[in-house]
């Protein structure tokens, strides 16, 4: 499919126009400059045809910011990755330093680029739109992303540019999809560049470096999904910024979207309670997850170290203990394949589907050496079970008296159907149905 990549400097729109071409609040939009940091995708139609828009920071320089040379690599990734650039300016502030500079790196980029003039939402303002001719830059148009007046022949000018291409379906729709979740700071970002072996998400010694959720095709070592990196989860009461309440919202979305979470904590401080609400996050959407300790490198060792800890997490988190547990030092890339090997096992038992002659096989003796306790002097006999068509492993037990079935005796049948099946790492759900 067909890239176009939407550049400019911070605070002209491109995010607002960004969304307006996608169809969805799908990049976060604010007053403040300097909101998006990293490459977001999207895809757009426009008159049958169909492409891919990546929306990229504000292109900065000389200023204190600590993300404007990372934000300026991604924006010359992003130029290089398109078929077509969409250079975006802005009316009222005329031609800054920036755009002069983002247009001495197009032209040298030898891309088709159509060069938009943002807020001309007014007749008076179509003059304003005029001087930007002098950046060499043919054509200009002129829009309101807010609006949207304008965008019809924007989208117009922009499918005459795209590349011929065949028809093609998405073919990322079957993957799997890994979340990497957690609070922030904890290296979310840094795992992904270490998975990926390349720097495609920014990373910081600044909590909340990550806004958005990115999600990036990942085929290596003989494993394929899609990895999607999310912003750092707070408190509700820590939450301060409008943009931070939508990374947040995000990040749970990301969540209710993906196959395996990947929970990172710090092993410093180990399981807090924020930690804790972002792992019954993943328990009630029923995902499959993996707990990654990281910075285990800068945690004080001694005999048994690991083994204990391993135990005190588990108290923590029971009674949803079957989770596999790794330690990590993502900076010096220790134990990474680990991760990798462990979210694709946990993949697996997810989409695991047990033929119902081998559960009746297995299950009808356990339950026969262990009924469930007599209520009342009735006495429940089940007599048949069946796995259920859902996405996560569901199974249905059948039997005379459902309501007599109680909480505790439906995890001993979980017990017993995650070690007979090993169902590690995912939520198994139990249900009592009469026969």
């Amino acid at each position: 499919m067909s890239l176009v990549a939407i550049v400019g400097r911070p605070n002209v729109g491109k995010s607002t126009l960004f969304n307006r071409l996608v169809g969805m609040r799908q990049a976060i939009v604010d007053e403040t400059a300097g909101v998006t940091r990293d490459r977001h995708y999207g895809k757009c139609e426009w008159c049958g045809s169909e492409f891919s828009v990546v929306d990229t920071g504000g292109w900065s320089s000389g200023s204190d910011d600590v993300f404007e040379e990372e934000i300026r690599k991604q924006v010359v990734i992003a130029i290089e990755e398109a078929d077509v650039v969409l250079f975006m300016v802005e009316a009222a502030t005329g031609i800054t330093d920036y755009d002069s500079e983002i247009a001495d790196l197009l032209r040298r980029s030898k891309k088709p680029v159509v060069l938009c003039v943002n807020k001309v939402d007014s007749g008076e303002k179509m003059y304003d739109a005029y001087q930007f001719y002098s950046l060499g830059l043919g054509e200009v148009w002129s829009i309101s992303a807010a609006n949207g007046s304008g965008t019809g022949d924007l989208l117009d000018e922009i499918v005459k540019l795209l590349p011929e291409e065949k028809e093609q379906v998405d073919p990322y729709a079957d993957l799997p999809h890994i979340a990497i979740v957690g609070k922030p700071n904890v290296g979310k970002s840094s795992l992904t560049n270490a998975l990926l072996g390349e720097d495609r998400n920014i990373v910081t010694p600044v909590a909340g470096t990550t806004r958005d959720s990115i999600a990036t095709h990942y085929n290596k070592f003989g494993h394929e999904f899609m990895l999607v990196d999310t912003a750092g989860m707070r408190r509700k009461n820590r939450v301060n910024e409008d943009l931070e309440f939508y990374s947040v919202m995000r990040a749970i979305r990301a969540i209710e979207n993906s196959d395996v979470c990947i929970l990172m904590i710090d092993a410093n401080n180990g399981m807090e309670s924020q930690d804790m609400a972002i792992f019954n996050l993943i328990q009630r959407n029923r995902k499959g997850c993996v707990l990654v300790v990281n910075k285990w490198d800068t945690f004080p060792k001694e005999s048994n170290t690991m083994k204990e800890y391993m135990n005190g997490l588990k108290a923590r988190i029971a009674p949803f203990d079957d989770v596999p547990i790794i330690f990590t030092s993502v900076i010096n890339k220790q134990r990474i394949l680990d991760v990798l090997n462990e979210v694709n096992h946990v993949y697996e038992n997810y989409s695991k589907k047990i033929p119902t002659a081998r559960l009746n096989e297995v299950m009808l003796p356990e339950i026969e050496n262990y009924p469930p306790p007599a209520w009342k002097g009735k006495y429940v006999k089940i007599k048949y079970v069946t796995q259920l068509p859902t996405k996560s492993p569901s199974f249905a037990f059948f039997c005379n008296l459902p309501q007599y079935v109680k909480d505790p005796y439906k995890r001993f049948l979980e017990n017993r159907l995650r070690e007979n099946f090993d169902l590690t790492g995912c939520p198994v759900q139990i249900y009592i149905r009469q026969k």
